[in-house]
């Protein structure tokens, strides 16, 4: 994935969107809040959102990081097939 500015919407159905924001298309991730669960965050689901795309963000680099240092450890002569 490139490089852009992301942002997250509430969208009139109450899903909430990661998207790019300089695109057009479907989202990137979306999340679905119960209203009892709306009600159990007291209001606060917006940001518990933000809170669950960032620690996925994060993650997804985290296992991008240890997939490239576990690929620098390998030795020139292994053979894939």
């Amino acid at each position: 994935m490139t490089a852009s500015f992301l942002e997250i919407v509430e969208l009139p159905n109450g899903e909430i969107v990661l998207r790019r924001g300089d695109e057009e298309g479907e989202p990137l991730l979306t999340l679905y809040f119960s209203e009892e669960a709306k009600s159990y965050l007291q209001g606060n689901h917006l940001d518990i959102a933000k809170i669950m795309f960032d620690a996925g963000l994060h993650e997804v680099t985290r296992q991008g990081e240890s997939k490239d240092k576990q690929d620098d450890d390998l030795s020139s002569d292994r053979v894939l097939h």
